[in-house]
């Protein structure tokens, strides 16, 4: 069972998440003043891991990157989000070290990592897996899916997430972005009544 440790942050409440491993600590979505709360809460840093790219999931990916010296993965098709600040809220641009196409794994710290892709709420936007949790984002929340009314969503590519998640077959636990937790199984229930909304 993972250890993860978890904080809602800024203004939209934003779940940041810190998840230990064996050999150190990953951070998931540090948002609006994550940065000092995440500093506190890790020894070991291995990794920063961005479900997508809106601001107030990546906002401390630069700061973090400074103060920590680790690396950060991003999704591939949202990496402009980070770099360009297209809704202008100021926030400093960040690089990722990695950029994640689509479903990709990666041995973190001698954990395997797994991207898995679910566009719709933007172009990138994923689901994270580290052992028997699933770090959603704003794809998935507790009765919930993401807003696919943003720049850069689509409400065709959002069904077609759905259809792929309504596939998986272990039942895991779902952190989402916003929100309290969840499973697979209790989402996997609630989501064919989204696609007619769509």
């Amino acid at each position: 069972m993972l250890k993860i440790l978890s904080k809602p942050m800024g203004l939209l409440e934003t779940n940041c998440y810190i998840v230990y491993l064996p050999k150190g600590e990953v951070i998931v979505d540090p948002g609006m003043e994550a940065a000092e709360w995440v500093i506190q809460n890790v020894k070991n840093p291995l990794a920063i891991l961005n479900t997508h790219g809106h601001f107030d999931h990546v906002w401390s990916n630069h700061e973090l990157q400074i103060k920590l010296k680790t690396f950060l993965y991003t999704p591939k098709k949202d990496v402009f989000m980070l770099q360009n600040d297209p809704f202008g809220y100021g926030m400093s641009s960040s690089v990722p070290d990695f950029e994640v196409d689509g479903d990709q794994k990666y041995d973190i710290g001698g954990e395997v990592v797994e991207f898995l892709h679910f566009p719709g709420h933007t172009p990138g936007c994923s689901v994270i897996k580290i052992a028997d949790a699933l770090f959603s984002g704003d794809f998935i929340f507790k009765n919930s899916i993401g807003r696919t009314d943003f720049p850069y969503s689509s409400p065709e590519d959002m069904k077609k997430s759905i259809l792929k998640f309504l596939e998986l077959k272990e039942d895991l636990k779902v952190y989402p972005g916003h929100g309290e937790s969840t499973s697979v199984k209790a989402e996997q229930k609630n989501l064919p009544s989204w696609l007619k909304y769509l």
